[in-house]
């Protein structure tokens, strides 16, 4: 590190009595984890689930479903295209085999301090845009300003506590921190898509374009369809291209997507060798239409990968701004109308597991009473919380999926009377203003309906009048964004180590932010409680155990009407590519996969 050889020769003399001190607690490292040690050392060569000498070569075809307006995807405005995360270097690099380490990339090194109240980022001298620009601490500071005043209100929750950025010289930059207790700040900052000062400052942030935006990723845009389809291009002048984060990596020549309205037809064109790999969702899809020549053949590989990612909470969610919703008495008694196990049975060939928790299938969720260290948490809350927090395990309503859920709805009809409303001829009316309980359910996505219309009869039997609003993707996306909704299905994904985001999700100043993720509308000072206790974790332990009392509030609060998920991806790919021995253990690893040689010459329509 530059600044440091100069303190040693004695030419930043100045500098050193006034920074010696701060400087003297920190820490100079190739990589950062956020609990723990780092798995590889200072000279590793590679990632493990990497093959180092994969072939490059070759186009890859993917499909994405919705259309697509924009190449900014750092605003809320506009539908942005996808792959566009390709075209972006950031300071570091995640290992997909640890549950949060970075790595450098843009960073050749960095300076932390032992509290994590700064760090310092020393850039590689021959980190380039793709314009071949140098990459500057003066892009650093410019990036994490224009993100902050002009970006997606996300952003600004995520970053909150940064309270400066200044170059230290003309390859390292330093982050100060307002919160020395936020521990995950030091990495996510590392995360960040560094953007082009030169660039920018000539363009208007906030307004979403078409123009070809200039990165330092390994990729950038060859050409594009507006709603159509957009291809990339691998960079052969790629600055970053031999670095252990990049080696084995980045193997295909043109990564191209194409846009399809519906899942359905998009699996159709998928089959007729149109496109090359897929992820699929739908597990009607999956189990009943990856059939034909392809498959038999052996030309379409059909499989399920398992893996060790939380999957977050999927679900009904209900927009507690709306007068009908604020009541958790209410919203606890509709979660009693869905019947997952009638659904999971009668609809999706019992693929799927019962989400319980915002944290599912990882440590984070409370599956069991809390421990003494949890009550300990959650003690200064008391007050605040349901009771239940204390008591009991949280568990959605189960049946036995015969479709006979009289007593569960009879139930549920008691509480809702207890909450202010009654039965009338046929119709569940307010005691007090006389009118009937009816809300609008919003949707996007065809497939969705048939999940819904079950749990859209139970309710009707209930005397609650539901009606479906079908829309499409950006009417869909401005709907959310300006939270003009009664209810939809959403999905809150999670990280194997949660922190900022967290604010996003539950904090009561995202509830006002538009294009929050807060859809919810939450505003419940224990949740700001425990979600900055969250951030402030010292360790992996204190992370588990706030992550579960969290847990805990969210989901004695009925705030949601949990759904589903599924603890493996399901992909089907054209059989023309070549994988590593090893998968990450936190992510699928498409990006390295490779084009076998032997194929790119005969890559011809699966069905043949």
């Amino acid at each position: 590190m530059k600044l440091i050889k100069s303190i040693l020769t004695g030419t930043l003399l100045t500098v050193a009595a006034i920074a010696g001190t701060a400087y003297a607690s920190s820490l100079t490292q190739h990589g950062i984890a956020m609990h723990g040690d780092l798995k590889y050392g200072p000279d590793f060569p590679h990632f493990d689930y990497v093959n180092p000498n994969a072939p490059k070569g070759g186009k890859v075809i993917q499909s994405t479903i919705g259309t697509f307006d924009s190449f900014n995807p750092f605003i809320v405005k506009g539908n942005t295209a996808p792959g566009l995360g390709l075209m972006y270097d950031s300071l570091l690099a995640r290992a997909n085999d640890e549950p949060f380490s970075l790595y450098g990339l843009i960073a050749e090194s960095l300076e932390v301090a032992q509290d994590r109240s700064w760090v310092i980022f020393n850039l590689r001298p021959e980190a380039r845009f793709n314009d071949g620009s140098p990459i500057t601490p003066d892009d650093i500071i410019y990036t994490f300003k224009l993100l902050r005043e002009q970006g997606a209100p996300g952003y600004r929750a995520y970053y909150a506590d940064i309270s400066s950025i200044e170059a230290i010289d003309e390859d390292s930059v330093k982050f100060t921190f307002s919160n020395s207790n936020n521990k995950e700040l030091a990495l996510i900052v590392g995360e960040a898509s560094i953007l082009p000062k030169h660039y920018w400052q000539k363009r208007e942030f906030q307004k979403p374009s078409l123009d070809i935006p200039l990165g330092s990723g390994p990729y950038t845009i060859e050409k594009f369809e507006p709603g159509r389809s957009i291809t990339f291009r691998r960079n052969e002048d790629y600055w970053a291209e031999n670095l252990p984060v990049n080696i084995g990596r980045h193997n295909y020549d043109q990564i191209q997507y194409d846009v399809y309205l519906d899942g359905t037809v998009a699996l159709e064109a998928f089959k007729a060798g149109e496109f090359d790999f897929t992820q699929e969702n739908s597990s009607k899809r999956w189990a009943t239409s990856y059939t034909g020549p392809g498959f038999k053949s052996g030309k379409i590989i059909k499989t399920e990968l398992p893996h060790q990612n939380p999957t977050g909470m999927q679900a009904f969610v209900m927009n507690t701004r709306r007068p009908l919703f604020t009541d958790s008495t209410i919203r606890q008694a509709l979660g009693m109308a869905f019947d997952f196990e009638w659904t999971n049975k009668n609809l999706f060939y019992n693929a799927y597991t019962r989400t319980h928790s915002f944290f599912s299938n990882s440590e984070m969720a409370a599956t069991a009473l809390p421990t003494p260290a949890e009550l300990e948490i959650l003690e200064p809350i008391r007050d605040q919380v349901p009771p239940e927090v204390f008591t009991k395990v949280y568990r959605a309503p189960t049946t036995d999926g015969n479709g006979k859920i009289r007593r569960q709805l009879r139930q549920a009809l008691r509480m809702l009377k207890a909450a202010g409303w009654t039965l009338k001829q046929g119709k569940l009316i307010n005691t007090t203003s006389g009118k009937q309980f009816k809300f609008e359910l919003l949707m996007f996505q065809p497939s969705m309906e048939r999940v819904a219309a079950p749990f859209l009869r139970n309710l009707e039997r209930m005397g609650i009048e539901v009606s479906i609003r079908m829309v499409d993707v950006s009417q869909y996306i401005n709907r959310l964004r300006s939270t003009d909704f009664d209810m939809v299905v959403y999905s809150f994904p999670q990280s194997n180590s949660p922190g900022n985001e967290q604010r996003d999700f539950w904090s009561s100043a995202a509830a006002d932010s538009p294009g929050s993720r807060n859809l919810i509308g939450i505003k419940n000072p224990a949740v700001d409680h425990l979600v900055e206790k969250l951030i402030q974790a010292s360790s992996r332990e204190q992370l588990v155990l706030t992550s579960r009392a969290l847990d805990r509030v969210l989901q004695w609060n009925h705030y949601v009407i949990p759904q589903f998920h599924i603890s493996s991806y399901r992909i089907a790919y054209r059989n023309i590519f070549g994988m590593p021995e090893q998968r990450p253990a936190y992510s699928l690893g498409f990006d390295t996969w490779w084009i076998r040689p032997e194929t790119l010459a005969s890559k011809d329509s699966a069905t043949d």
